[in-house]
């Protein structure tokens, strides 16, 4: 049941907008409070009183309102739910979202939240198989978005195929499905590392590798999507920073490991970046070209993955690390995992054949006390959602012990 969750319904102009007035009688059948956002599209549909009536609650709208911005502004609304759901969800609101549009009210609260986003998508067949649709879909699910449907069937105009907004029913149940699985690490605290680390030579040139950091950004919001009060620690990248996820922002393998150091206690650490093994001995000054190439001295760094799994009384009650290796790659995730003191270890292919470093997908093996678990290519966002799932899974045997 739902009771005490607070639903931000975003209602978009399309047709199915008759169905999330079922919706709002559903949702709140089931406990929930819900309250309203509407394109000025989906009043062509349905009225604000309609919403009003069925939900209880005032009905939002206008992006430039200065009552409402007085009393309930567009971060407030996001920032007082749990789950925004946007049902119907356009092509247009869809392409908005994806491309940080915000120009009206319900496409400025999506944008300005933190919180997590269940998209209905309810749309023509051929605007649905479009590939910008399609494109902006990808998007979104890498950023943390989850959707329900479409379903195949009866469609505006007298046609038929897939855009079908799911039924009210079936979205109150995914509704009821994210906060089950919400619950799953709530109260525990996470730390995760991800992408490189840059090593300076002199102030202008650094050292580092070919990390892209997507495999731990995707875990660090997979936990995060669990409940858990999630830390991301991250090396330089591209990568968006994660939904519902506090990220420190870091360069040397130093300041990662001071970062780490400093979140202990923790649950869970989930060591993904690639941290450059050595650093230089820094030049104060920019390295002038003076004939011969210079030498540079090369300093160990410390082991992260590591000093976190001798932490004495702050370790944490599990650690989880990766090896990214180019040939032996088990033997040689086995032996990392003995001499780390890691509980578990996910083993990488990052030869250039594998293609996995900067892709989309990786191919995992977990290597725990029990031996090698392999889960074959998958894309990394499924990964981090595996991970996540085994960690739940290991919290809850312990607490049954």
């Amino acid at each position: 049941m739902l009771h005490g969750r607070r639903i931000l319904l975003v209602i978009a102009g399309g047709i199915a907008a008759y169905k999330s007035l079922e919706l709002i009688r559903r949702l709140r059948e089931r406990g929930a409070t819900v309250r309203c956002v509407m394109t000025a599209a989906a009043q062509r549909f349905i009225t604000p009183l309609a919403a009003q009536t069925l939900s209880g609650d005032r009905v939002y709208s206008d992006l430039f309102s200065l009552t409402d911005e007085n009393e309930m502004g567009h971060l407030r609304l996001s920032q007082e739910a749990d789950l925004i759901v946007v049902a119907p969800a356009t092509a247009d609101l869809i392409a908005k979202l994806a491309a940080g549009l915000a120009d009206d009210l319900a496409s400025t609260v999506l944008i300005a939240s933190n919180k997590p986003i269940l998209l209905a998508p309810a749309m023509n067949t051929r605007m649905w198989a479009n590939p910008a649709t399609q494109s902006n879909l990808a998007v979104l699910e890498k950023r943390g978005v989850t959707r329900i449907g479409p379903e195949s069937g009866p469609l505006a105009e007298a046609e038929s195929g897939l855009g079908r907004m799911a039924e009210p029913t079936t979205i109150a149940d995914a509704v009821e499905a994210h906060f089950v699985a919400y619950a799953l690490l709530r109260g525990r605290k996470a730390l995760v590392t991800s992408g490189p680390t840059e090593e300076a030579i002199d102030p202008v040139r650094y050292i580092a590798n070919r990390s892209s950091g997507k495999q731990g950004h995707a875990i660090a919001a997979a936990i995060a999507r669990l409940g858990a009060d999630t830390v991301l620690v991250s090396g330089p990248t591209r990568e968006a920073d994660p939904p519902g996820v506090r990220v420190v922002h870091v360069r040397s393998a130093r300041e990662m490991l001071s970062v780490c150091e400093a979140q202990l206690p923790v649950d869970v650490a989930v060591c993904a970046a690639a941290v450059a093994d050595w650093r230089v001995d820094v030049a104060p000054q920019k390295l002038k070209k003076k004939g011969a190439p210079p030498t540079l001295t090369l300093v160990e760094n410390p082991d992260i993955l590591a000093t976190l799994a001798h932490a004495a009384n702050r370790r944490p009650r599990l650690v989880v690390g990766f090896a990214a290796e180019t040939e032996n790659l088990i033997a040689a995730a086995r032996a990392k995992r003995a001499a780390k003191g890691a509980d578990w270890i996910l083993a990488n292919d990052v030869s250039a054949a594998s293609g996995v470093f900067g892709s989309d997908s990786n191919d995992i093996h977990l290597i725990d006390e029990r031996g090698t678990e392999s889960w074959g290519r998958l894309s990394k966002r499924d990964v981090g959602d595996r991970l996540a799932a085994r960690i739940a899974q290991f919290f809850d045997r312990k607490a049954a012990e």
